[in-house]
């Protein structure tokens, strides 16, 4: 019996080693089927790592060549701008002085009926000629006298010519302005 016990206890313990074994080589199974998907994992993580890294720095390149691209881009807009603002006071300065000129034209046209009209009546003054048989008083006082009423000497010294406070603004301008060139 006590053999029998004996056997049976081996036996008992036998199938619990080869339970034992079993359970083991299970769970080796297991660890290792675990270390493979974590390494599996862990390769993926690092081939994503490395695709994310190369993406980013696509994006990185790309981003630096529009910042460039546009820097230029800018710069040359800035010149275009900087001429065109040029061209501008050029122009704004080319039209000060041609709307001079056009006001003077414009006071010359003006004028031009009361010049027409002087000059018609110089023309039938001058076609009537000197008074016959006023004397030698009248003949001293002709049109044609250096002294006259109209000599240009006399003009721009006599009382009764007189300019408009306009008129006088645009002598001042003409001797400023009317020497430029367009």
């Amino acid at each position: 019996m006590l053999v029998r016990e004996n056997s049976i206890q081996i036996r008992e313990a036998n199938a619990h080693l080869v339970a034992v074994h079993r359970r083991v080589a299970e769970l080796e199974q297991w660890l290792e089927a675990a270390e493979n998907t974590v390494r599996e994992q862990a390769e993926s993580l690092i081939r994503k790592d490395e695709q994310l890294r190369a993406a980013t720095q696509e994006i990185v390149e790309a981003k630096d060549k529009e910042i460039y691209y546009l820097h230029e881009k800018l710069c040359k807009s800035e010149e275009t701008i900087q001429r065109f603002q040029n061209m501008v006071k050029e122009k704004d300065a080319m039209i000060v002085q041609l709307q001079h000129r056009c006001k003077l034209l414009d006071n010359i046209c003006k004028s031009r009926p009361l010049l027409d009209s002087m000059l018609s009546h110089m023309a039938e003054a001058e076609r009537l000629g000197p008074v016959v048989g006023m004397g030698e008083t009248t003949a001293n006082t002709s049109l044609t006298d250096g002294e006259s009423n109209c000599s240009p000497n006399r003009i721009s010294n006599h009382k009764d010519f007189s300019l408009s406070e306009d008129d006088m603004d645009d002598q001042e301008l003409d001797e400023i302005v009317f020497g430029t060139t367009v």
